[in-house]
């Protein structure tokens, strides 16, 4: 399966980027031809690991870990700001990479590690602060950078830790806070707030109806519930208005459609999702959309690489490259539930949810489902750095499986 994706991720970078100045297939000046030189030595990598013994990912994942944190905090000394963001580390013209696509194996490394060693109870709140301090120490690196979309991925594997004895209310929690989040940019906070309060003095009175003693024995909670609500739905604004950058904030008014500008901002996001709905049922065909040829859509071979798809292959291409994500992620699912020791299962599962999450943003975004973040489309779009990350964490994951057997 690896293969199948990374022929045509490939394959569609090619036809992303093909000119009809450019016929060599092989041309190592074009993105194709670095992104195939990248697919080569990934193969190399991917010797590398399969090499390693199993027990060395595991007794230096720590080690890993701090490699990782130092990287990205070097990139404020070092880094070459691309885009707006300073998240490469440059090697002349013709490589650059970028740290926290590799933090991610290690950092999945670490939480496996942790959660391993005396098997820590993340019912108790100090096991709990740690495994956080581990997942969002690079995150918050990451988001400073700034590069809030890639930080968000790591975000994913705190679903993980649900797996593993983390109470539910973490994600009941984050789940409202949310959906608050996105009322009140939509709604207002006045709007928004007057619903919430309502809606919890109902569930209050609706509780007492049910335990007669219930306002009498939790009303105080109750009074820090509307507190705390009240003040982080006033925070929503200031914390969009000045946390955020203005092309965060336009990514969210076009998708909440308060901000469409077709020629400005919004220039991105009506291209690429016309894009791939002009492919159809059966696509235009390859090297024949004229869209994509055209130069459309922005960058398109690296995170908006599935609307060159939709248009080429249509539905029928999009669904297939769609099913083929969702077989892999069930064969990840599958080979995670069979790891015998704790290691193994912790980091299988954080792939899982890696993967997922880059395949499920990606493709929302690209179909105006999501804001856009930036984040790539694994194995598919351009970039050497995705390659070889996400090359890591799947073939760590397969050096570990291997020797399941001998896990107790």
């Amino acid at each position: 399966m690896y293969l199948m994706f990374i022929f045509l991720g490939w394959v569609s970078i090619y036809s992303a980027t093909y000119s009809d100045t450019e016929y060599e297939i092989f041309d190592f000046s074009t993105k194709y031809g670095k992104q195939f030189i990248w697919i080569l030595l990934s193969f190399v990598l991917i010797i590398v690991i399969l090499a390693i013994d199993k027990k060395f990912y595991e007794q230096f994942s720590g080690v890993f870990y701090i490699v990782s944190i130092l990287s990205l905090v070097g990139l404020f000394l070092f880094g070459k700001n691309i885009n707006g963001a300073t998240s490469w580390y440059s090697f002349g013209s013709f490589a650059a990479i970028q740290p926290a696509e590799f933090a991610k194996a290690a950092t999945s490394l670490a939480i496996a590690n942790y959660l391993n060693e005396r098997n820590q109870d993340l019912r108790k709140l100090n096991n709990q602060l740690k495994a956080f301090g581990i997942i969002l120490l690079p995150a918050l690196l990451i988001t400073l950078q700034p590069d809030p979309g890639s930080a968000l991925v790591y975000g994913s594997l705190i679903l993980v830790l649900y797996r593993f004895g983390l109470p539910m209310y973490y994600l009941i929690i984050g789940l409202i806070a949310t959906v608050l989040f996105v009322s009140t940019l939509y709604f207002g906070y006045i709007n928004t707030l007057i619903l919430t309060l309502i809606i919890i003095t109902i569930l209050f009175f609706y509780l007492n109806y049910k335990n007669k003693n219930f306002i009498r024995d939790n009303w105080f909670k109750f009074l820090l519930l509307y507190f705390f609500t009240s003040l982080f739905i006033f925070s929503v604004d200031y914390v969009f208005n000045n946390v955020f950058e203005q092309r965060h904030r336009d990514r969210f008014n076009i998708l909440l459609g308060k901000d469409v500008d077709d020629q400005g901002i919004g220039y991105n996001f009506v291209q690429y999702v016309i894009t791939i709905s002009s492919g159809g049922f059966n696509g235009k065909g390859f090297l024949q959309g004229d869209r994509t040829q055209g130069d459309f859509v922005p960058e398109q071979q690296t995170d908006y690489i599935f609307s060159s798809i939709g248009e080429e292959w249509g539905f029928l291409g999009s669904g297939f490259v769609i099913l083929l994500f969702m077989a892999f992620l069930l064969r990840l699912l599958q080979i995670a539930d069979r790891q015998k020791s704790t290691f193994s299962k912790v980091y299988a599962y954080a792939i899982v949810a890696i993967f997922f999450f880059h395949f499920t943003i990606n493709i929302g975004m690209v179909i105006g489902l999501l804001p856009t973040i930036g984040i790539p489309l694994p194995f598919f779009s351009y970039g050497g750095s995705s390659l070889w990350g996400f090359t890591v964490l799947l073939f760590i994951l397969i050096r570990l499986d291997a020797d399941r057997i001998y896990e107790w």
